[in-house]
């Protein structure tokens, strides 16, 4: 197969994968992905909907869980027409520039919801252990500003990244191993050395995912700190149980992209399938799970969402 260079690069066609194995089921594998997404879709446009309406949940705290929905639906619409496309249509097809356009969105997404969680962990922190000067420090001025510097931290992140993957060549196959394009695999499929752009791939990672999961782990160690001074036990159990949440929310936002980083290095001979269905959890279980968690375990979010459906809150 002849090679491409960066002049022809916009002529190449990856092939995306569906489920490995099991494409005579695809149909009916489509089930289950299609009520997913729109769990996940509706769930976060309802809590977007009752924060934005409901007056009484114009506060900081609810303010971060709406940037939280918003990348949360960034992230189901990233991937919901390549997905379904596979399993209903059986389009397999992508060209290289609407490659690079999905990768920017999920990454970009991908970080901007890690940069969210690390924000909300600095809200708990500032409510359970600087609750007076909660109002002074989270203004409306400064959230707005924490908001335009999420955007820009997870997209400018992305744009050296991506221009290094659009000056490698692709003379191998095209065929992708997931149902949207993922960085680390489209890389992989180049023949040209790729070093630079596993280097700064690293790096990006490590200077936004990776960062905040310490800066999150920091938050909760001064948490439990400031916590387990607080001499009343009902006051400890309520200080924590603001947390809850928040802590659900971190696990399946980072338990999945950890099993996604394991499997893609060190269950190489696992069989296909398995990686790609851990690739679509990875993007797929955050977005399904944070609206429940926090529809479940926030009473104001609770309270408002069965309002919106004219059920009185028990």
């Amino acid at each position: 197969m002849s090679s491409f260079n960066q002049s022809t690069a916009h002529s190449i066609v990856f092939f995306l994968t569906g489920i490995p194995g099991l494409e005579t089921s695809q149909a009916w594998i489509s089930i289950p992905f299609c009520c997913l997404y729109a769990i996940a879709i509706s769930g976060n446009s309802m809590i977007l909907f009752v924060i934005i309406t409901e007056s009484s949940l114009h506060e900081p705290m609810y303010y971060f869980l709406s940037m939280l929905s918003f990348t949360d639906l960034g992230l189901c619409f990233s991937t919901v027409v390549t997905v379904l496309g596979i399993f209903w249509f059986n389009v397999r097809e992508i060209s290289f520039d609407a490659c690079i356009g999905q990768m920017f969105f999920i990454h970009g997404f991908t970080f901007m919801e890690s940069s969210v969680l690390l924000v909300m962990a600095f809200d708990r922190f500032i409510a359970i252990c600087n609750p007076l000067r909660y109002a002074m420090i989270l203004t409306n001025s400064r959230i707005i500003a924490v908001g335009f510097a999420i955007v820009i931290r997870g997209t400018t992140a992305l744009v050296p990244l991506l221009l290094l993957l659009k000056r490698l060549s692709f003379c191998r196959s095209h065929v992708l191993h997931h149902s949207y394009c993922f960085h680390p695999d489209v890389m992989k499929l180049s023949c040209s050395d790729t070093k630079i752009n596993s280097a700064f791939g690293l790096a990006t990672v490590i200077s936004t995912a990776g960062l905040d999961s310490v800066l999150i782990l920091l938050s909760y160690v001064l948490i439990i700190h400031s916590v387990l001074c607080i001499a009343s036990k009902e006051e400890r159990k309520k200080a924590f149980g603001t947390c809850v949440s928040h802590l659900s929310a971190v696990a399946i936002f980072y338990i999945p992209m950890i099993s996604l980083s394991l499997v893609h290095r060190f269950a190489k001979h696992a069989p296909p399938f398995v990686h790609t269905l851990v690739a679509n959890i990875y993007l797929l279980i955050p977005p399904v799970m944070n609206p429940i968690i926090y529809s479940v375990k926030t009473k104001q979010i609770r309270k408002a969402v069965l309002k919106v459906f004219f059920i009185k809150p028990p």
